[in-house]
Parts: structure tokens; sequence; C-alpha cells
């Protein structure tokens, strides 16, 4: 499931830590001090205790420097596994975002009727404004934002990507 992109391919890369003070900000420091681009950083505790996160990281490059970036990742000291979901077999990804769109009249109508068509949900309304829920690929959430500009986008929030290995192995 890679995409080619001007600086390479796209990776979807799966890191489980130790949840700790500091641990996302290392990480972070790798990206920015070797030049990295994040396109998507998602994290969350993964383990009932508490004691370890999973950290999403999507991210593109030529094929040397995402192994580059694994070997890195897979030397910091809290850092349990590292994973390119990529590379390694079938995934799920998914990402939700978060719309307001101001309008009234024709305008309302017609972010309503695609709403519909793209599966949003209304979360919230006023007589002057919606906020839709969608979850999808991020093509999908690209596609609906494109169409809302017109017809009144006034706030935007996304999660990032959260993704996960199909079949019965966990990471």
């Amino acid at each position: 499931m890679s995409t080619q992109d001007n600086n390479g391919e796209r990776h979807t890369i799966a890191v489980l830590v130790d949840n700790e003070p500091g641990v996302l900000a290392r990480v972070i420091g790798l990206f920015s001090g070797r030049g990295y681009n994040i396109e998507s950083l998602t994290v969350a505790e993964t383990d009932p205790d508490g004691r370890v996160s999973r950290i999403t990281i999507v991210t593109s490059g030529t094929p040397q420097i995402v192994e580059q970036i694994k070997a890195q990742l897979g030397r910091l000291v809290p850092v349990h596994r590292v994973s390119d979901l990529t590379k390694e077999g079938a995934f799920v990804d998914r990402e939700m975002a978060l719309i307001k769109v101001r309008g009234t009249g024709e305008k309302r109508v017609e972010a309503l009727r695609i709403a519909d068509i793209f599966r949003a949900r209304v979360v919230d309304s006023t007589n002057e404004s919606f906020v839709f829920e969608i979850v999808g690929k991020t093509g999908k959430l690209d596609a609906f934002v494109k169409l809302m500009q017109p017809l009144g986008l006034v706030d935007l929030a996304r999660t990032g990507v959260a993704a996960i290995a199909r079949g019965a192995e966990g990471l």
C-alpha cells in the first residue's frame, strides 16, 4: 500500500514505546534533526496499565531513508518494536476529522447532501453552522474537505492516521 510522491515512497510505521515523559520528543527529534518529514503522527496508550504507547508515523522517503529511519528508531532506548506496516503486508488505516461549515440556504443544503454521500455525521448544529465528523482513508477526508471549502468551511481538526496490520498477529 505504498504510494509514490516527490520524496519517494510513503510508509506507515508503527512504534511501540514506553509511556514515559520525553519519549515522543525524542522520536520527533530524530526526524527533525535529520530533516525527515512527518506527514501524520498519532500517539496513544495501548495497554490497560498505561505503560506502553503506540506511535503511528506516516513519512515519505527513498527505501534507504526509510530503512535508516527504522534503524534509528529501533536504537532509541524506550522503543520496544518498530514495524513498517507498508512493507510487512496488508494493513488497515483510517483517519478522523471534525469539520465546521458555516452557511445558510442552498449552501447549507448542499453541505448536508455532500456529507450524506461521504457518510459524514453531523455532531453539532446551530442555525448558522454544522460540525461534521468523518472517518476514512486520508484521500476520502481530503476530498470531503475540498468540497466543503466553497460551501463555508471555517475550521478543521484531523487526528492523523491510525493503522494496524491485518491478520491474527499483533505488533
